[in-house]
């Protein structure tokens, strides 16, 4: 928050209980406006990783997603040991805002486009017992404060 705050961007954070899925954000939607996300950690065989954020209804097909994301080869789910390694996050707290942990940059973030299409995106503040809205455009002003590129791909079916 305090490096949002740094670069003027403006969030709103609403604290509730853990949510560990999609399924138990829903119960927000009537609390909380804007597109909000899920996260996908992948790798590829090269160990090269990547966090793909797509809207939370989004369907994404994990089989041909590689050719999409410019990964090495296809791509699995990258293990909870290195999600904390490289984001900062545990499982189930999966969020854009954990690039500002991967100060090595070694994971290639991802924004589905339909997302972005959204004024206000939600995501969690690196847990999952809060969720903070953020501009699109001050999304994409963070990410890069990071030293990521915000790639802005069509990942979602």
């Amino acid at each position: 928050m305090a490096f949002l705050a740094e670069l003027g961007i403006i969030t709103a954070t609403k604290r509730h209980p853990p949510l560990y899925t999609v399924a138990d954000s829903q119960a927000l939607r009537g609390e909380i406006v804007g597109g909000h996300t899920k996260n996908l950690f992948l790798k590829d065989k090269k160990d090269n990783f990547f966090l793909v954020t797509v809207g939370e209804d989004a369907v994404v097909d994990l089989k041909q997603i590689h050719q999409v994301i410019g990964a090495a080869s296809r791509v699995s789910f990258g293990r909870p040991e290195m999600l904390m390694e490289l984001l900062g996050v545990t499982p189930g707290a999966v969020t854009v805002f954990g690039v500002i942990n991967d100060t090595a940059n070694r994971v290639k973030l991802v924004l589905d486009k339909d997302l972005m299409e959204h004024a206000v995106i939600n995501a969690h503040p690196l847990t999952n017992e809060a969720t903070t809205s953020i501009a699109a455009g001050d999304l994409i002003r963070f990410v890069e404060a990071t030293g990521h590129d915000a790639a802005i791909l069509k990942v979602s079916a």
